[in-house]
């Protein structure tokens, strides 16, 4: 297909698109497509399927009548106002769901997925994945600025849910968000991914990094699981189980997993039959908590593919380029797959060379504690708020206490001291946002909503190791920072003494001639 009249396509396979249709498909489609056509010769399993390209979103808009519309409404936007940013938001909404798709469109995205259905089986069920092109940018991980619909079935199904995508382009924090950034609204553009649907509802799914997300170190794998559908691991509404694979002995043929530790994992996210609502949360039973989701063999399997992937993108872009995924497992076929993939934006640009520790003058009574992210201190006045209606009270420089977090909470993490969560893992939406931002960030406390009282001050410390303390009263610290190139070589050589094997990926910055 040539350039010209592969960026006029409204729709386009994945094995037509690579790395480079970034523009035409966005980051996760280009992504999809780009592992498609390369890595499933190398054994990386990637579900087959289709992209709805920007240019079919833009001739949506503009055949329809819908772009002039939206911008009249935009003119009397005022993002700070929350209740004016509600209503402007959910009037454009509203106005592209109800929009008709043009013939052309509609009949081309009919035939792609009766093409799906050929392939897979009359029942076909499909994730429908917002795509944008602005999104991804190394800049700025916009962690789901825009929706999902899993369990999708039925042309009729997937117009709707594809006009949802549409639409999601407006939701009120992506509105702010570009405001905030000063992009125009209509240089974002939106392509939809229509890919088959992994049954991780009957087995496992979770996300998966090829380098350590706190500390930066290059050399282990970190793997993270729950059962059912990968949306709850993804956005912290599960307490995951972890894994940690050391990436260069396991090139080299052996078994290297160097840590195992088990989620409480209290729900799932499963299918149901309702069209309106293709998928809900269920308890998981007691016995099941207590079991790893993934066989040593899998979680090999998927530091493998990390690898492959890494290695993969690596070379494409010509620099070193670690992976941020997500996997499923499906519990028909029993098989592994990975449905996403695109570069790690934030450990990855860390400043190793510029050692910064912090650690607490003195200790109090601890209220409760987590997994820690990242490795600061920050105190302030405890602000407990359980619902994302609640958000316009919050004041900057408090710490957010809430059960969890979504893109809709993300205007005031920006302005918080401090984040802890009930729910969550190191990978979940909480824990990706406060990492980007640098604001130390405690999830799955479980019960932090219970015990920290509203409006006292407490500090949160992420600076001793792998679990998080939430103490009473604001405790005093001091931030050390050390520039490692400055320090001047020596004829002796320097050998470290680990005390906490927990700090060791932390710690392996440190220019050192052994341990």
């Amino acid at each position: 297909m040539n350039k010209e009249s592969k960026s006029k396509s409204l729709v386009l396979w994945f094995d037509e698109i690579g790395i480079s249709d970034v523009p035409l498909v966005g980051g996760k489609n280009a992504s999809l497509g780009e592992m498609y056509q390369n890595l499933t010769k190398k054994g990386v399993n990637v579900p087959d399927g289709f992209a709805v390209t920007a240019y079919a979103y833009e001739y949506t808009l503009k055949s329809t009548n819908a772009q002039d519309k939206i911008k009249k409404i935009l003119k009397g936007l005022k993002t700070k106002d929350i209740k004016n940013l509600q209503d402007t938001g959910r009037e454009i909404r509203e106005l592209i769901k109800n929009i008709e798709l043009p013939s052309t469109l509609y009949y081309e995205i009919s035939h792609a997925y009766r093409k799906l259905q050929k392939k897979y089986g009359k029942d076909c069920d499909v994730a429908v994945r917002s795509s944008a092109t602005a999104e991804d940018l190394p800049d700025a991980s916009f962690a789901g600025q825009q929706e999902t619909y899993l369990n999708i079935k039925g042309i009729n199904n997937l117009i709707n849910a594809c006009k949802k995508c549409f639409a999601s382009l407006f939701t009120n924090r992506a509105i702010s968000y570009r405001e905030d950034k000063g992009f125009n609204h209509f240089d974002v553009k939106l392509s939809i991914g229509i890919q088959k649907m992994v049954r991780s509802d009957l087995a496992s799914s979770g996300v998966m990094f090829s380098i350590d997300t706190e500390s930066g170190f290059k050399d282990a794998a970190l793997i993270t699981g729950a059962y059912g559908l990968g949306e709850n691991v993804v956005q912290g509404a599960v307490n995951p189980d972890e894994y940690y694979v050391y990436k260069p002995t396991l090139k080299k043929g052996f078994k290297p997993i160097i840590k195992k530790s088990v989620g409480e994992k209290k729900i799932k996210m499963v299918y149901t039959n309702d069209g309106n609502k293709p998928v809900k949360n269920v308890p998981v039973p007691e016995v099941d908590r207590k079991k790893f989701v993934l066989t040593d063999d899998e979680i090999l399997k998927l530091a493998e593919w990390a690898c492959i992937i890494e290695d993969h993108y690596t070379k494409k872009h010509d620099k070193y380029t670690p992976m941020d995924m997500e996997w499923a497992k499906d519990g028909t076929s029993g098989k592994l797959y990975i449905v996403q993939a695109r570069p790690e934006t934030v450990a990855s640009q860390k400043d190793v060379a510029v050692l910064e520790s912090y650690s607490l003058k003195k200790k109090g009574k601890v209220i409760t504690h987590g997994k820690s992210v990242g490795s600061r201190i920050g105190a302030g006045k405890a602000h407990i708020i359980k619902s994302v209606k609640d958000i316009h009270k919050f004041k900057k420089g408090e710490v957010l206490v809430t059960d969890m977090t979504d893109p809709d909470w993300e205007p005031i993490m920006k302005i918080a001291s401090a984040i802890v969560t009930n729910r969550g893992g190191r990978t979940c939406h909480a824990a990706i946002i406060s990492r980007e931002l640098g604001i130390p960030c405690v999830v799955g406390t479980n019960n932090g909503t219970e015990l920290i009282k509203d409006k006292r001050k407490i500090t949160v410390s992420c600076a001793e190791g792998e679990d998080g303390f939430i103490y009473d009263g604001q405790l005093p610290f001091k931030i050390t920072k050390t520039n490692l190139n400055s320090i001047p070589p020596t004829h002796t050589k320097i050998m470290m003494n680990v005390g906490n094997p927990d700090e060791a990926f932390t710690l392996s910055h440190i220019p050192n001639d052994g341990v």
